[in-house]
This record gives C-alpha cells, sequence and structure tokens, in this order.
C-alpha cells in the first residue's frame, strides 16, 4: 500500500481523495495489481464517506 495512505479516521476532502484515486490509475497505467486493487478500494470507501460528509455540511 502506498506510504501516504492514511489512517482510518483521517480528514481529507472528496476532491484530495479523487486526486489520489486518479494518480493511482495513472500511476498503475489502467491496470492495477492486487494490492493497487486494495488501495483503490480504501480510497472509494474514505471518497465516498468525504462526499457523505460535504453534502451533509452543505445542508
Amino acid at each position: 500500500m502506498s506510504p501516504d495512505y492514511a489512517t482510518p479516521g483521517s480528514v481529507r476532502s472528496a476532491a484530495e481523495l479523487n486526486d489520489q484515486i486518479r494518480a493511482l490509475w495513472r500511476r498503475a497505467g489502467g491496470s492495477l495489481s492486487a494490492q493497487e486493487r486494495v488501495e483503490y478500494e480504501l480510497l472509494v470507501v474514505e471518497w465516498a464517506t468525504a462526499i457523505r460528509g460535504e453534502v451533509i455540511e452543505a445542508a
């Protein structure tokens, strides 16, 4: 897993997480290894949580 992956409970914006997801895909050349797939899935879950938090905060 990438060393810059934050621990659970960290607070990162959806935009920052989206950038990290895009960077992961660019580094992987469009095909994720098993380890990259795990990182991707964790980032997507964190991104979804951040999006929900931003929507609730905006309301």
